[in-house]
């Protein structure tokens, strides 16, 4: 006869146990100011401003994968003499299985292309990662993440566009969020240790949103260089995240 199981020996699933688990696998906030919206006639003296930031984010656009031409491999090597602080380059740009490795061969910690616009993504994180970058990927609002549940593991971070990329000071979409959610409970299956990152309409009022929903890397660039004082604006995005 089987004898039935002693609850007490065999407790419920705790929920707030499991969240619990979970935030302590999550990586502490970073913020990376974006130089899009500093005065890029004085960049050093820009990224100097923002000596208190985790990483600089740099934008690299090329006029075909985003409407928007920025700056290129020769501004991205001038700003790698500039500065001590990490360098997280984003490429909007088409063919980055040709160009991405070569801002990892400049010294750039982190590189970071589109899903819509690699031909080989698995293969691509992984010559970034030979060349001693960190491997990461970007999604644009209406790109899915479920095709790409299973790279997971070949990267470092997983950007989740929240304006259409292109251009600055857009307002943040709310739609990405469930998507973020998403990305953020696989990242957790895996163990954490994949960052979340934000990019678009980041500031004092969608941080928090950003972040409720799973993120831990925040792309700031109207909130922190508009500010009189971009240091004094990363210390009070920190300060919110904190609460």
């Amino acid at each position: 006869m089987n004898t039935p199981a002693d609850p007490a020996a065999s407790p419920a699933a705790d929920p707030a146990s499991d969240l619990a688990a979970d935030a302590q696998h999550r990586r502490s906030p970073c913020i990376h100011p974006s130089i899009l919206n500093a005065d890029f006639a004085n960049l050093a003296r820009e990224i100097s401003r923002i000596s208190t930031a985790d990483a600089v984010h740099v934008d690299v656009m090329d006029n075909h994968f985003v409407p928007n031409l920025t700056l290129g491999l020769p501004v991205v090597e001038s700003i790698r003499k500039t500065t001590d602080l990490p360098l997280d380059i984003h490429l909007m740009i088409e063919d980055p299985d040709i160009w991405a490795p070569q801002y990892a061969e400049l010294g750039c910690e982190s590189v970071t292309f589109h899903a819509e616009a690699a031909k080989a993504p698995v293969r691509l994180a992984r010559e970034l990662h030979a060349q001693q970058a960190q491997a990461a990927m970007a999604l644009k609002p209406a790109t899915g993440i479920e095709p790409y549940l299973d790279m997971l593991g070949e990267l470092d971070m997983l950007l989740m566009m929240t304006v259409e990329p292109g251009f600055g000071g857009q307002a943040f979409l709310d739609l990405v969020l469930p998507k973020i959610r998403r990305a953020r409970r696989a990242v957790d299956d895996l163990g954490g240790e994949i960052a979340i990152q934000v990019d678009g309409g980041i500031n004092a009022e969608t941080i928090l949103r950003a972040a409720d929903a799973g993120a831990d890397t925040f792309v700031a660039g109207s909130a922190v260089y508009s500010a009189e004082d971009p240091d004094a604006a990363i210390a009070d995005l920190r300060a919110l995240l904190a609460r």
